[in-house]
Order: structure tokens, then C-alpha cells, then sequence
């Protein structure tokens, strides 16, 4: 019987990298996007065309009741997920003086309390499947070791950090694994406002990621080979930290 996992923000990104290269490796994917439908409908289809089962949700993912109510009504309808990919995040950079409160609520919403509003519905389900399962969290360089610009980001994507190394312990003797992959600069929209000259000077490999390296790390950590692994943190920076 094939097992499905769910990745937020999946539409396009990392998130699309990681639906597809898990598709390819045999599970059926539950997509899901805040907005921008028609992006994941055409993810949908990619892996349909690969003779896998696909569905997408949508939902904003800093919404904790039409969270919890999108995959409860999902769980009871096709049953729980073997993995779930919290992917989903935003980012709004600004220095820290000029930085909105509006801008460090959105930020620590929509990543941080994000973890909360998708996991918290589904450990149980998880758990009484009684069979190994796995979370896969993502963070980022800035929650390893800070980004100019990022006092928010940074602060959220730590504070996932933390919270992943704990929920680990809580079910590693469920054989529910927790680990997290932290990006660093990978070649997605987020990074069009980087100067990437000035980057690249800092990144030991002298080049940015694709999502397909960072697809390949979620790939390994959901496999039946990684089932020791788990509260780590796995960085995808080519040597930035």
C-alpha cells in the first residue's frame, strides 16, 4: 500500500522540488498553497502523469482553526500521512530599526506558529497508526547563525529549530522521526532580492542551490534507510555555516 505525504507550500520552490522528486520515489503527494491554485493544480498534474495519487489543500497555514479543520476533514477522508514537509513560510526583510511590527508578526505568524497550526492536529493521527512516520521541518541559515536584514526571519526559523529537537524526543519512540533541513541560498523567488554578487563571495562552494539538492536531503530523510536519524539538523548551504 502506498503511503502519502503531505508538504506545505508545495505550488512551487523548494516545496514543488520536494512533491516531485517524492513522487518520483513512490508516494502519493497531498500538495497545499495559500493562494496561487493554479500553480499547484499544475504540480497536481506533473505528478498524476506519474501514475501517482495527488490532491492539493488550500489554506493559510497562519490560520490555526482552518488549518486544523482542513486536515482533520483530509485525515478522516483518506487517512493520516505517513510524512509531513512543513515548508510553507514567508519572508519580509527589512533592517531592524525601519522593520514593521507588522512585518515581525506576519514573519513569526505564518513560519513559526505555522509549525504549531499544521503539526499539532496531526501528531495523534501519526501516532495511532501505529507505524513509523516522518516530519521533516524546514529552517534556514538565518536560524543557524542570524542574516543581516532577517532579525525576524532568523528569529522564527530558530525558534523551529528548538522546537523540532523537541518534538523529536517526544516521539522517538514512536518511530516518528523529527529532523530539520536548513537552506541555505537556493535559486528560488525568495532570493530575488539578494545581491547575489556579495553573497556568493561568503558561500565556500561559489554558487547557489537548486531545490532539487534540497528535495534530495527530504528525499533521504524519508526514506525506510533513515530511520535512526532523527533531531538533526541537516544544512544545504555549500559550505556557508
Amino acid at each position: 500500500m502506498s503511503r502519502s505525504v503531505l508538504i506545505t507550500g508545495s505550488s512551487r520552490g523548494i516545496g514543488k522540488a520536494i512533491a516531485l522528486r517524492l513522487a518520483r520515489d513512490g508516494f502519493d503527494i497531498v500538495l497545499h498553497c495559500r493562494s496561487r491554485r493554479e500553480e499547484a493544480d499544475a504540480v497536481a498534474h506533473t505528478i498524476a502523469a506519474m501514475g501517482r495519487q495527488v490532491r492539493v489543500l488550500q489554506f493559510d497555514i497562519g490560520e490555526r482553526e482552518a488549518v486544523a479543520a482542513a486536515l482533520e476533514a483530509d485525515i478522516e477522508q483518506h487517512g493520516c500521512y505517513y510524512g509531513v514537509v512543513c515548508n510553507a513560510g514567508v519572508a519580509r526583510d527589512n533592517a531592524f530599526p525601519s522593520m514593521s511590527g507588522e512585518d515581525w508578526d506576519i514573519v513569526l505568524k505564518t513560519n513559526l506558529d505555522g509549525f504549531y497550526n499544521v503539526l499539532n492536529p496531526l501528531v495523534m493521527p501519526l501516532v495511532r497508526r501505529r507505524k513509523p512516520g516522518r516530519i521533516v521541518t524546514m529552517a534556514s541559515v538565518s536560524g543557524l547563525i542570524g542574516n543581516r536584514g532577517q532579525v525576524n526571519y532568523s528569529a522564527a526559523k530558530a525558534g523551529i529549530i528548538g522546537a523540532t529537537k523537541a518534538l523529536a524526543l517526544e516521539l522517538a519512540k514512536r518511530d516518528i522521526t523529527v529532523n530539520c533541513v536548513a537552506p541555505g541560498l537556493i535559486d528560488t523567488e525568495m532570493i530575488g532580492d539578494v545581491p547575489l554578487e556579495e553573497a556568493l563571495k561568503l558561500i565556500p562552494a561559489r554558487r547557489i542551490g537548486k531545490p532539487e539538492e534540497v528535495a534530495a536531503t527530504v528525499a533521504f530523510l524519508m526514506a525506510d534507510d533513515a530511520a535512526y536519524i532523527t533531531r538533526q539538523v541537516i544544512s544545504v548551504n555549500g559550505g556557508l555555516a
